[in-house]
């Protein structure tokens, strides 16, 4: 395989999970009688441009169906976020609402875009699933049905649809054709628009062994190195980066056409690019020991796990995310280990966990259960879940699997 940026040959093997079937193809109870469809899942870096990237082995329609089960409006401190950067963006970059057009790529199910709609902006929103896209519909969004690229883009500006502000947020990972959606924003940026894109930054995946977060819907993963590649080759540059909260520690960059100089430089451009060089993050050698920290990781939860069945104590799980999925697939267990999964998310209740099959049902069956554990699978927003289900701690014991087993 051929670097998905650079195109330079890949030999550097990042990380092996071994192999899974698409982390958000959650079944129902027909489908257990069907075989799975499992893909490798194995990360290479490239030591051209610095971008971590899975082996291709299918095409973006299949992770990104029509029965695509992830919302982000599930999430309320994801809520918050983006209410934050909507009030954030509008005040450091004076947009208003006559004039400043915005468009959303990958807009979900209108988490974000719905509050510069309250606050009357124009915007459109981009989103390829049709489950998403029908709850984005009903905030009164409008969404375009499709995936992002130079193509779409160039009909966006026959209709005289270029932006003031592209929010590209945890959407650039998703891409398989890195440059052609680069590509697509610096053409449809008016000359002196903004984009900000958000993304799990790989110096914190490393750090903190979040190798849950790697799934076959992840293309790439990125460092601020990395993207700078990108966004350099296909007309934009980069002007202010931030570190944020999100998805276990994530990167917010602010880029412009490469022509306009309307933003001015920021000072923590070339600070985190230093500190990722001094990280090491374009050296092999960084990459080379994650694969035993990941495989000693899972190791360890299989015991905890073993030795609490050959205790007789009952394992719950909460939240069935994708990184779960990625998490439970690689280390084997199924529900003799971990009797069911419950989720908020109406579209996955009722359903099972691709690969390991583990039914998933509303919270409220916690209550009725009492499980001795319960693993929280989506540990970037643990502290909410363990707010919603504090109730439940007089019984049960909380705990998460990432970086390392914590009771918490």
């Amino acid at each position: 395989m051929k670097c998905r940026h650079c195109k330079k040959e890949l030999k550097h093997c990042f990380v092996d999970l071994a192999t899974s079937p698409p982390s958000n193809s959650y079944l129902s109870k027909s489908q257990l009688n069907n075989y799975e469809i499992y893909y490798p899942l194995k990360v290479f870096i490239c030591d051209g441009c610095w971008l971590a990237q899975v082996i291709d082995y299918a095409g973006r329609d299949i992770f990104f169906n029509d029965s695509y089960s992830y919302f982000s409006s599930v999430s309320k401190s994801f809520l918050d976020h983006s209410r934050k950067y909507v009030d954030y963006v509008i005040e450091r970059f004076k947009l208003n609402t006559k004039e400043s057009k915005i468009v959303e790529i990958a807009c979900n199910d209108g988490y974000l875009l719905q509050f510069f709609k309250n606050k009357n902006f124009k915007c459109i929103g981009i989103e390829p699933t049709k489950s998403c896209a029908k709850q984005a519909r009903l905030k009164k969004i409008n969404v375009i049905e499709d995936f992002f690229g130079t193509k779409l883009s160039k009909s966006l500006i026959k209709k005289k649809h270029k932006a003031d502000l592209i929010i590209a947020n945890n959407v650039l990972p998703h891409v398989p054709d890195v440059n052609d959606f680069a590509k697509g924003v610096s053409l449809l940026l008016k000359p002196n628009g903004l984009v900000t894109f958000e993304f799990q930054h790989l110096q914190e995946l490393i750090n903190h062994n979040q190798y849950d977060t790697i799934y076959h819907e992840h293309y790439s993963y990125l460092s601020l190195l990395s993207v700078n590649n990108i966004l350099k080759k296909n007309g934009l540059k980069i002007f202010d980066v931030e570190k944020i909260n999100t998805h276990g520690g994530s990167l917010r960059v602010f880029a412009q056409k490469t022509k306009s100089s309307y933003h001015k430089l920021n000072s923590n451009y070339a600070n985190l690019l230093k500190i990722e060089k001094k990280n090491k993050l374009n050296s092999i050698n960084t990459y080379k020991n994650f694969q035993e920290i990941t495989d000693k990781n899972k190791n360890n939860l299989i015991k905890f796990l073993l030795d609490c069945k050959n205790k007789k104590l009952k394992v719950a799980a909460y939240g069935a995310a994708a990184k779960g999925n990625t998490l439970l697939n690689y280390a084997g267990i199924t529900k003799d280990l971990i009797s069911y999964v419950c989720d908020s998310a109406p579209l996955k209740q009722n359903k099972f966990l691709p690969g390991t099959r583990i039914p998933i049902y509303p919270p409220e069956y916690l209550f009725k259960q009492k499980p001795d554990y319960l693993l929280i699978l989506p540990w970037n927003i643990a502290e909410e879940i363990t707010h919603q289900l504090k109730k439940l701690r007089k019984n049960t014991k909380f705990f998460v699997a990432i970086p390392n087993i914590k009771i918490i």
